[in-house]
Order: structure tokens, then sequence, then C-alpha cells
């Protein structure tokens, strides 16, 4: 290259000519390629501190789907009939848009094909959970009928507070750290969480929530980056995806968890419940010792004072000798221990070209991905049970779904790369959910229209499968989206971008219970429009750069460099982007350059002036002003 690169090469000092001395270049910067591998790579320090962050992945899965079972929706059974209704059972009793039984004067029914009116109509009830408890809080409370909207507040409170927590969580963790935001979260989510079970009205339990939910956000979060921060380039992806096979064991055994609990004495088993999945962790309060601040982070922000105590700790559990380091890491370290820290907020990405955008589409992503797994979920379940009923069948195979969605993950990313396994999974989802939404209403249409058992037989089945298939295939998008957010995100702005990324998920989550309080209504137009989105989302991943193998970004510059691979030769996209400009070198007898020179100015003037515009622009030369310069002349 520097053959190539005149200007590159050494000069003399001559002719006024002085070489500037070339800075030596920044090691503090390069953490992926000089700080780490110098501290003895990815060691044992490092893993020790990676388990230590997959443990509470577990039980954050505890947390994250205990909705599943407190506002679990009953059986009900009428114990004693309003007027001469007989005695029925029905199931459930929580369809939001079911009106309520009107008698008429003469005791018969106004709707007697109702059951869930006619059941809230009855003057007492009992009413009988499916999912391993004898009681949670919709049957403790009975929030049934008219109170049935208090159960869609009580889901909503826990997505909402934990939207609120990625944003305000992710830009705390920027601005003081991860270390400090991961144990006040731990603190706080305790009280919080533990503040739930002692819960004496539904209001209460809600007001709760929202905040366990803000907390859950917080130590979800900062687990997240630290295990990302931690890592060398080829350790992240795998390390990241133990986590979530952690948080979909937590998915898979809640279940037998609210079994266990269901025949708890001397108390409400969903109080019991409550308690069983957030006293684990107490395990994380030693966390306030045994886990470090983050040394990127350090790095990045200019805590140079603590980033020198860190390194030796480091060093010195991976027992290498500093002393004898022959990169210079540390003697540049102490040339720069009398700077400043320097924070740095999200905010700041606006003032940057194409991190931001990058951002937003994995926001939309993410967004996408989480909301039509929804859509793939509904269809999935029996059409002729309740809206929001949701059974360990239906459980399960969601579980199950994740499981291998994970599976699936880890060998298409090592084949594709990032965008190339983003970009094909949501190829997968845009068309399932195009064949959902359109062929089985051509099947309907235009085929089997004398055989309708037939034809509901296949729809059903065809419905399931797409069902399946999207539900696989979003999974893997929103997985991804948030992966490939924490990889391009500096590290001085990572937690508010992942943040942002994590909140656009609850968004998508939050379309769920949205639906179920609407009765479902809208519910085919909520598909069409992810659907929609998956296309746009398609074109804009394309413009996502490949960040596998890379280091990640330490500062705003360093994110703007992960720019999206040219098709042309890095020497081809050099050549477009030089500018060229025209070659007057031969032009040397012009009348203005005769006139400086004091020639024959007259008698050149005349000449030029006698060769017409026309024959000028014929051989190649060129007008200027008012002249005409004919071959260069």
């Amino acid at each position: 290259m520097a053959g190539s690169r005149p200007e590159a090469q050494d000069h003399p000092p001559e002719n006024g000519f002085t070489p500037q001395e070339r800075p030596a270049p920044r090691l503090l910067s390069h953490i992926d390629g000089c700080v780490l591998p110098s501290l003895g790579g990815f060691g044992r320090h490092q893993k020790q501190l990676v388990v230590l962050t997959w443990i509470p992945a577990l039980f954050i899965g505890f947390s994250q789907f205990s909705d599943h079972f407190l506002l679990a929706q009953p059986n009900g059974t009428c114990v004693s009939p309003a007027g001469n209704l007989s005695n029925w059972t029905g199931s459930p009793l929580l369809a939001v848009g079911a009106p309520a039984l009107k008698l008429e004067a003469n005791g018969t029914a106004e709707e007697p094909g109702d059951g869930a009116g006619l059941l809230c109509a009855c003057e007492e009830r009992r009413l009988e959970l499916q999912t391993g408890l004898l009681q949670n809080v919709v049957t403790k409370w009975h929030l049934v009928c008219d109170s049935a909207w208090k159960v869609h507040i009580a889901k909503f409170s826990l997505l909402v507070g934990s939207i609120f927590g990625y944003l305000v969580m992710g830009v705390m963790a920027d601005w003081f750290g991860r270390h400090p935001v991961l144990i006040l979260s731990v603190l706080f989510m305790l009280a919080f969480g533990l503040s739930v079970a002692f819960s004496v009205n539904v209001t209460m339990f809600s007001t709760l929530r929202f905040f366990e939910g803000f907390c859950l956000a917080g130590l979800a979060l900062s687990l997240y980056v630290l295990r990302i921060e931690l890592c060398l380039p080829g350790w992240r992806f795998s390390m990241t995806m133990v986590a979530s096979f952690l948080k979909v064991g937590g998915q898979l055994l809640m279940p037998g968890v609210a079994t266990l609990c269901r025949h708890w004495p001397n108390g409400d088993d969903w109080q019991v419940l409550q308690i069983v999945i957030i006293s684990p962790f107490v395990l994380m309060l030693p966390y306030v010792w045994i886990f470090p601040e983050s040394l990127r982070w350090l790095l990045a922000t200019q805590h140079y004072k603590r980033s020198k105590a860190m390194m030796l700790r480091i060093a010195r559990k991976n027992q290498v000798d500093m002393a004898t380091e022959p990169s210079g890491v540390l003697a540049e370290l102490e040339q720069e221990l009398h700077k400043k820290p320097q924070r740095s907020c999200i905010i700041k990405m606006m003032s940057t070209r194409n991190l931001w955008k990058n951002i937003v589409v994995l926001c939309v992503n993410s967004l996408t991905g989480y909301g039509i797994h929804h859509c793939f979920a509904r269809s999935m379940m029996d059409p002729e049970a309740q809206p929001t009923a949701l059974c360990h069948t239906d459980y399960y195979t969601m579980a199950g779904i994740a499981v291998a969605t994970c599976l699936a993950l880890c060998p298409a990313v090592g084949l594709m790369g990032r965008r190339g396994g983003l970009l094909t999974f949501m190829i997968i989802t845009a068309l399932a959910s195009l064949l959902q939404l359109g062929l089985l209403n051509l099947i309907g249409k235009y085929s089997l229209r004398h055989d309708i058992v037939l034809r509901d037989t296949l729809n059903r089945k065809f419905s399931v499968a797409f069902s399946i298939i999207g539900m696989f295939s979003s999974h893997a998008v929103s997985t991804l989206s948030i992966f490939f957010c924490a990889e391009i995100t500096p590290t001085v702005i990572r937690g508010g971008g992942l943040g942002l990324v994590l909140a656009s998920a609850g968004f998508g989550m939050l379309t769920a219970p949205i639906m179920e309080l609407h009765n479902q209504k809208g519910y085919f137009l909520h598909h069409v429009i992810f659907a929609c989105c998956t296309l746009l989302c398609i074109i804009c991943l394309l413009l996502l750069p490949e960040p596998r193998g890379q280091p990640l970004p330490e500062s705003l510059a360093d994110g703007e460099t992960f720019t999206r691979q040219t098709l042309l030769h890095p020497g081809e996209q050099h050549l477009l982007l030089v500018k060229y400009e025209r070659d007057y070198s031969r032009v040397h007898d012009t009348p203005l350059h005769l006139t400086a020179t004091g020639g024959t100015t007259a008698a050149v003037a005349t000449a030029l002036a006698a060769v017409p515009a026309s024959y000028a622009l014929a051989t190649g030369g060129e007008v200027i002003g008012n002249c005409t310069i004919a071959n260069g002349v």
C-alpha cells in the first residue's frame, strides 16, 4: 500500500516540508484486539463471570412467564342459578365481549346461547383453575364478568413496567455503569416482587407488578450487556445462546413449579408461587462483591484509574504477568491516568449518520417479530376455545418452539452470519404470514366449495402448520435483532441502544393483551399490518452491516465504521469516490497567460478570435467566457 500511495512515503526536509511524526496507535481503544488478549483473552476470570450471568436467566424465565399462572382464566360452574336457569357448566368466564345475561319479566333468558352471560347471571358461581394452582388472582378477587377488564390491566402492568425499565435502566447503565444498575435492580426486584405476594386487592397487585417488571427489565438488560462485553468476538453468540436456553428452561419448568405450590398448607398457592419465583434472586446479593464493573465500559468512558486496578486483578486471576507483557497496554494506561471520565447518552446517537438508522431498523424488526408471534400463536390455538384460554398443550407447544428456535439459530448464524440469518428468518416469517392469510382464503373460495367438512379440516391443518413455522421464525427474528443491536451499538451507548430494541420488543408483546381486551376484534387487520411490516423489514435488513468476527465498537466513531459491505471490490469502490478534476496542463498560451508574460498578445488574440466557435466545439475545444479554446490552444 505504501508503494501505491506516494504521499505516505518519507520526504526529506526540503522546500520547507517538515515531516510530521505520526502518533502511535492507541491500544486502549482496541479492547478486543489488544487489551483483552494481553490479559489472557477469554480466560478463567471471564468464564466465571459469564457463568454468573447465566444463573439468573432461569429465574428471569420464571418471572416473565408467571402471568400464565397468576392470571390464568378459570372454568366456571353455576351453583345457584338465577330464576329458572338450570345447573350449567361453562368455560371460561372471562370473555370480555360477552354481555351479562338479561332476564325478562317472566324469568326467561334474552340470550340463552351465551354461556358467559348465563354464568354471569348466576347468583353463586364456583371457579376452577386448570393450570396447576387451586387459586390465583382471578379466583381470589372474582375478576370475572364486569370485573374481567382488571385482569387485562394486571397483564399490562408487567409489560408496561418492563418497557419503561428497558428505556430508563439502559440510559442509567451507560451513565453510571452496568454494575450499579445490576445491583439496584436485584434489590428492588426482591422488594417489589415479594410485596406482590401480599397484595390486598387487584389495584395493589397491578401497581406492584409494574415496578416488578421495571426492575426485571433492568436486571435482564444489565446481564445481557455484561455478558456481551466480557466475551471476545468468537464467543459472543454461543455464550448468549446458552443464556437463551436457560431462559426457555424456566418457561418449561414453570408448570411444574406451579403444581408443587398447589397444595401448600395455610396459604393461597398463588402467593406461594410468587414467593418461590422471586426468592432465588437472593442468590444474586453477593454479586455486589463478586461481580465487577465492565472493563470495556470503564475504558470506553475513560475511567482509567479504576481500569488499571481491574486489569491487574484480571491478569492475576488469568495468571498473566503484566510486568513482562510486551504489548505496552499498561504503559499506555499509565500515561492516560490524568484524563477525566467522559460519559455519553443515547441521545448522541442522533448526531450520527449510520448508527441511528441501524438501531431504528432493529427496533422495527424486534417489534414486528414479537407482534406477529402472537398472531401465529392465536391461529394455532383451537378456534372453538375462548380467545384467552391457554391450556398446557399450547403452553408447552410454544415452549418447544422456543427451544427449537434456539437450536436452529446456532448453525444458521454460524453458516450465514448475523445479517444473513436475520434476513432468512424474516423471509420465512413473511412467507408463513402471507400464505396463512391468502392461501387459506383461496382454498375456501375456489376449491372444495361443496365439501365443507373437508375444507374446514384442510384450513385448520394448514393454519396450524403455518402458525408453527411462523412462531419458529418470528422468535428467531426477535432473538437475533436483540443480539444484533448489542453487537453494533458502541459501548458508550450500548445500554441505551439495547434498551430501545428491548422496549420495542415489549411493545410487540403488548399487542397480545390488547387484542384480548377487545375480544380479538380486528385480529385479521392486526395480522395484515404485521405481515406488511415483515416485507418492509426484509428491505431494510439489506442496509445492516455484518458484525460477525468484528470487535465491538467502543465509541460513536467506531460505531459509524460498521457499514454495509458493498458488492464492489474495495479498490473499485475507492475509484468511485475519487473526485477527478479536468487536466489543463496543456493549456499554456491562453490570452490571459500571454498578457501576463508580455508576449505577442494582439497577434494571438486576433488569431484566436478568427476561429469559429462551432469549429472549436467540433474539434474537442471549449468556450471559456467569450473566448473559444480549440484543441487545447
